[in-house]
């Protein structure tokens, strides 16, 4: 066994991303869990916009694209793609996929796409809370939906009265998402300000 097969089969255990998508076109919610330039990242968006949308409820739900899979599956209004390597079950990927909507069901009551749009971060939190690097880590709904609840009150109980607790729950996000949730990039204060080094 080479060093490239070792390295091929590693790469094939987990998802590459994950994007959801309106039926018009809005991402809502995306993930990239391996490594991809920023013009890679669009070409898939593209992709993604140009393959899935256009299909019809019978068609399948598997698209062969390149150097990677797209599985896909419609939920309301809402795409849920994720970009998988050719070795990946694209069964088992659409039973996850189905996992983590009901997860964030279970937490948000019946998710819809306006809960993805003001409530990102949680969406983003329940996703890493069951998958790390692309990989189902956590298959318990309920277990996921303690440990965010955990978290939440942690911040609450951390939170001085009057002070945003949105903007300690964005330290993590990049910039991209961050500006998805109408927030200045780099916010951390109820003021705006950065709060390095003062």
């Amino acid at each position: 066994m080479t060093s490239q097969d070792v390295q091929s089969r590693a790469v094939a255990c987990g998802w590459n991303f994950i994007v959801l998508m309106s039926r018009q076109g809005k991402i809502r919610l995306s993930e990239f869990f391996s490594s991809y330039s920023e013009v890679e990242k669009k070409r898939i968006l593209r992709d993604i916009a140009a393959e899935v949308l256009p299909r019809q409820p019978k068609m399948c739900n598997i698209i062969e694209k390149g150097d990677c899979k797209f599985v896909y599956r419609r939920y309301a209004s809402l795409y849920f793609v994720v970009g998988i390597p050719h070795g990946l079950n694209e069964l088992i990927v659409l039973e996850q996929v189905h996992l983590f909507v009901e997860a964030l069901d279970g937490y948000f009551n019946s998710v819809c796409e306006l809960d993805l749009v003001f409530s990102l971060h949680k969406s983003l939190m329940i996703l890493f809370e069951m998958f790390i690097g692309g990989m189902l880590c956590e298959s318990n709904k309920r277990e996921v939906l303690k440990t965010i609840v955990e978290a939440e009150e942690l911040v609450e109980e951390l939170t001085k009265p009057g002070e945003d607790t949105a903007s300690q729950l964005d330290d993590g996000l990049s910039y991209q998402e961050q500006f998805q949730l109408g927030r200045k990039p780099g916010r951390r204060g109820p003021q705006g300000t950065a709060g390095h080094g003062r």
